[in-house]
């Protein structure tokens, strides 16, 4: 069987790393601009992750080459390129059998779409499913477990055949879903409460509003998604609550990561020229305000996020702001 990998960023080069031995052929493609020498020949990169590929991985430029007799490929992408890549495979006439997988987590500009929305769009005839979880590149490298849920849409089929072939032993356990929809958004709209607690952490402003963030950053998820179509479970198993957890208790995580640069007052433009990799929770806090305007329901703390990022309310006034709030209920 063979495995590829599409994107040659630090998640997408993990879950080669992770599931080589899973099949007999895995490739890894990614734009020629993004895939250095070193990757090429020695199947090896140290930024932003030291990760070293075993031989028998291919690493191309050539999508068609990639492609070609995959049984199953992971879109690994950022989600403002996978459009324009599945605009290229469209063209490449993929087999019924093959099976494509999203794990990318955010959601596209203008369109407020999910990524396997866009996915559809562009292959209309493609078995499409998605992976979502608490997956911290680093960690997972570190050999160290976690698990993530897998969905595709009426074809449970396809869910139980991709959680036996992308389970690994020990380290990463997958369960099966019928939730896209749920999976997707969880996975994307914590990226923005994940940037309010790396905030939070930098204002030193304790565990005591960790634990109410996450909280009321859970409700805003919920109430978006379940508006969207989603299922109230699926948000608090693995790839929202789960997934929340995870990127909101690690400097491992890219948007926490941005969250606490803001709250040390730096601007976001040398923020992410410094960060040198896509945090996706900074596009999608202007997505999810865009939505919650359409559904007219209450986002404080993604709207809050939103300010940070895109204004110059200062950190101090921006927490009085959501702290002296109106008060309501639970």
């Amino acid at each position: 069987m063979k495995l590829t990998v599409l994107g040659a960023g630090c998640w997408g080069l993990t879950l080669a790393w992770l599931l080589t031995d899973n099949f007999d052929e895995v490739c890894v493609w990614g734009r020629h601009v993004d895939i250095s020498e070193e990757l090429r020949t020695k199947k090896h990169t140290s930024k932003p992750l030291e990760i070293q590929l075993q031989d028998k991985v291919e690493v191309t430029s050539n999508l068609e080459k990639a492609v070609q007799d995959a049984d199953i490929i992971l879109m690994v992408v950022a989600t403002s390129g996978i459009r324009e890549v599945c605009k290229n495979l469209a063209k490449l006439n993929l087999k019924d059998n093959q099976i494509i997988v999203n794990t990318s987590k955010g959601l596209e500009l203008p369109s407020l779409m999910r990524m396997s929305e866009v996915m559809k769009e562009e292959l209309p005839n493609a078995n499409i499913a998605v992976l979502s979880g608490p997956t911290l590149a680093k960690e997972v490298l570190m050999g160290c477990p976690t698990a993530a849920s897998v969905a595709c849409e009426n074809k449970p089929e396809i869910s139980k055949f991709l959680q036996e072939k992308l389970t690994v032993p020990s380290k990463f356990r997958l369960y099966t879903n019928d939730d896209i929809i749920g999976l997707e958004l969880g996975g994307s709209l914590k990226n923005v409460i994940a940037i309010a607690s790396g905030f939070a952490d930098a204002m030193k402003l304790g565990d005591n509003c960790r634990g109410a963030l996450l909280t009321r950053g859970m409700a805003e998820i919920t109430r978006i998604s379940v508006a969207l179509g989603a299922k109230p479970s699926t948000l608090y198993g693995l790839s929202g609550m789960g997934d929340l957890i995870a990127t909101c208790s690690s400097p491992m995580s890219r948007n926490f990561t941005v969250g606490s640069m803001l709250g040390h007052g730096k601007k976001i433009d040398d923020i992410l020229r410094e960060l040198g990799s896509v945090a996706e929770g900074v596009k999608t806090s202007k997505a999810v305000c865009e939505l919650a305007k359409k559904l007219n329901i209450e986002v404080p703390i993604s709207s809050a996020i939103y300010e940070a990022v895109y204004t110059d309310i200062t950190p101090k006034e921006l927490l009085d702001k959501l702290m002296n709030r109106k008060l309501k209920g639970e």
